[in-house]
């Protein structure tokens, strides 16, 4: 288990973990990961090549006891305040992708926003702005 991790990393982390938080990785939730990490200027310098083995590293630490605490110790520790908004709007994005939140997925936004020490004004504002994206016309 890696002691520090890079900010991409952490930001990786966190949507891993927000699409492992039902038990498994959606297709949908997946490939808006795969989009996010090639549209987004937090990983312009990301070598995607990089994405699958960051992703299971983080799938191994999430198996062991307290691997969830382990991980999101790891992200708040690593990530500036700059970028903890950016990590929770992330995680958002992942879950609103398949257009289903479901309960285990707002618990963990919770536990995200608690352990990023995020207002939950601006988390809510950051919620709204994913609902207001995935509208259907």
């Amino acid at each position: 288990m890696p002691g520090t991790i890079s900010n991409q990393q952490a930001l990786i982390y966190v949507m891993v973990m927000m699409s492992a938080v039902e038990g498994r990785m959606n297709t949908e939730e997946l490939a808006e990961m795969d989009l996010l990490i090639r549209t987004l200027p937090a990983f312009k310098s990301f070598d995607r090549t990089r994405l699958v083995t960051i992703a299971h590293e983080c799938g191994d630490i999430l198996e062991v006891p307290e691997g969830m605490n382990t991980v999101l110790g790891l992200v708040t520790n690593q990530l500036p305040a700059r970028l903890k908004e950016t990590a929770y709007a992330l995680a958002v994005e992942v879950a609103a992708s398949d257009l289903v939140v479901g309960k285990e997925e707002l618990r963990f936004l919770a536990i995200l926003r608690d352990a990023l020490g995020l207002d939950k004004l601006v988390t809510a504002a950051i919620e709204r702005s994913a609902i207001a994206r995935y509208q259907a016309v």
